[in-house]
């Protein structure tokens, strides 16, 4: 008789057959936790990476399998990679862009190497990262060189902003001003809409080298996304205060660094049906 605990068989009846669980790297994050549910809806067991075991306290954390490690130590790294068919690499930190970005993405694939040599990787990067001289875009770049340099059975997902980090910047404002840079555009893409193309990456067996980029399906100024955000939360629309593109970073993003490419696979909720489901 199986658990309630045993992860879901591949074949319905056959309980011995059973789907190998996919790891989460950032699975409390907001990309990461959106990949951890899509999981768990496809019925795949879903184990998650975590400094901090049961301290994200949501449905789908609790129907996980937690995994205590660090990427900066490499501690616990071996045995979250074990027996995994993937490995869905979302987690990244701004402010230890070396420690984590990188040279923990370097550790996450030399424990893949020696532990789940056949797993795939989906490493989950940013558009425009090669384009822009801001430190954190140089360092996801950077971490993109250290997966391919790997070997590893990999796929690279870049992806524009993600309608949360765009919500923050959109309604940043004091006594009723904003401040924008001239220019200064954005796709944003529906996280959920996001982890679901990670997960279909994650369970392609016949995932070749390659990257994707992933972007929402429109492309809106900074001004009508604060007008917008302000109108769909009942609020002032602020007297956006715009600063010209002034050195490599903001001239960058104001020429559109951050855009998606003709490429581009486009979809997910719009910005504002994303604002009016998280308003209901």
């Amino acid at each position: 008789m199986s658990r309630a605990t045993d992860p879901p068989p591949l074949i319905p009846g056959l309980p011995g057959i059973t789907r190998p669980p996919v790891l989460v790297t950032g699975g409390t994050g907001t990309i990461g936790s959106q990949v951890v549910q899509e999981l768990l809806r496809s019925g795949v067991p879903a184990r998650v990476l975590t400094r901090m075991p049961g301290h994200a306290h949501t449905a789908a954390s609790e129907a996980a399998q937690e995994i205590e490690g660090d990427l900066v130590t490499g501690a616990g790294l071996a045995e979250a990679v074990d027996g995994v068919q993937a490995v869905v690499h979302c987690a990244s930190n701004p402010t230890q862009t070396q420690d984590v970005d990188i040279d923990g993405t370097g550790r996450l694939c030399a424990a893949m190497a020696e532990n789940s040599p056949d797993a795939r990787l989906i490493h989950v990067s940013i558009v425009g990262c090669w384009d822009n001289p801001m430190p954190y875009y140089r360092a996801k770049a950077a971490a993109e060189t250290v997966v391919t340099d790997s070997g590893r059975h990999q796929i690279i997902v870049r992806a524009t902003q993600v309608h949360e980090l765009v919500h923050k910047l959109a309604g940043s404002q004091f006594a009723g001003f904003g401040v924008g840079v001239r220019g200064l555009r954005f796709a944003p893409i529906e996280s959920s809409w996001l982890a679901k193309q990670l997960v279909d990456h994650a369970l392609d067996e016949q995932l070749a080298a390659a990257t994707a980029e992933y972007a929402g399906p429109e492309i809106l100024t900074a001004r009508e996304l604060a007008v917008l955000t302000a109108h769909v939360e009942g609020r002032r629309a602020p007297r956006v205060v715009r600063l010209p593109a002034v050195g490599g970073m903001l001239r960058r993003f104001a020429e559109g660094s951050n855009l998606p490419g003709p490429h581009a696979v486009r979809g997910g909720a719009t910005y504002a049906q994303w604002l009016s489901d998280r308003q209901a």
